[in-house]
């Protein structure tokens, strides 16, 4: 059954028009009246629909029934990270929401290529949010994980301590510990947040500082692996899916 972020309030019974997203989508999939959608609105669950009218430019559903699905990981993890140049944060952030993140922080970092300022900021961090509702759309998960404003990577280490308890660096320093074992000495659903650099890492001094902010550094092993595979990887090793989620859509 198509699904559709709607972010807006879910009432059984009531009618309504289709955010303009979801009613593009909907005429794109030439879905007719009488069709039957599912909606999600990040509320939790999900809520079947009929509709009840297509015009030229809008959408009129009627919500139906809820189901209390949730399909999220067992952990909130949420990704910082050194922007990756070209399109490979748009894949980076649409594999993070299927694989359960909570939220993506951009950050410009000492060799980040990307260089996001003002209205143009905006508009990647708007793309990037639309990137995680079609991954969600996609893979069934119904809370939409928060694409947060491009910030400087010292400015948000000044706040992250509010993140989550536990904080890491994924560093290729010596004496970092394997992120598997600081996992395993904490609770399975404890929050966590990891910070990861761009092309070519953090730099020393951003290591540094990141370990004075509090975060523990880890390594995901003895390969260098590129800076959208660590961090999806760290996500994938901190994540627990529910035993009767699907693995596949």
């Amino acid at each position: 059954m198509p699904r559709f972020h709607c972010p807006v309030p879910l009432t059984i019974g009531a009618e309504l028009e289709l955010p303009a997203a979801a009613a593009r989508h909907v005429q794109v999939l030439r879905l007719q009246p009488g069709g039957v959608i599912t909606l999600f609105n990040g509320a939790g669950g999900e809520h079947s629909a009929t509709i009840l009218r297509m015009g030229r430019s809008d959408v009129a559903v009627r919500v139906d029934h809820h189901q209390p699905l949730e399909r999220e990981a067992g952990r909130r993890v949420h990704l910082a990270l050194g922007m990756p140049a070209n399109d490979r944060m748009d894949w980076l952030v649409e594999k993070a929401a299927e694989l359960g993140v909570a939220s993506v922080q951009p950050l410009h970092t000492a060799h980040s290529v990307l260089r996001l300022t003002g209205e143009r900021a905006t508009k990647k961090q708007g793309h990037w949010q639309q990137v995680a509702v079609a991954a969600c759309e996609q893979c069934g998960g119904n809370r939409v994980p928060e694409v947060l404003p491009v910030r400087d990577l010292a400015a948000w280490l000044g706040l992250s301590n509010d993140v989550a308890p536990l904080r890491c660096v994924l560093s290729l320093a010596e004496g970092s510990q394997p992120l598997t074992e600081v996992l395993a000495a904490v609770s399975a659903d404890a929050p966590v947040c990891f910070l990861s650099g761009p092309e070519g890492g953090l730099s020393p001094a951003e290591d540094a500082q990141a370990r004075t902010a509090g975060f523990v550094p880890v390594t995901l092993g003895p390969r260098v692996l590129r800076a959208e595979t660590a961090a999806l990887l760290a996500l994938a090793l901190a994540v627990s899916v529910h035993a009767d989620s699907p693995s596949k859509r």
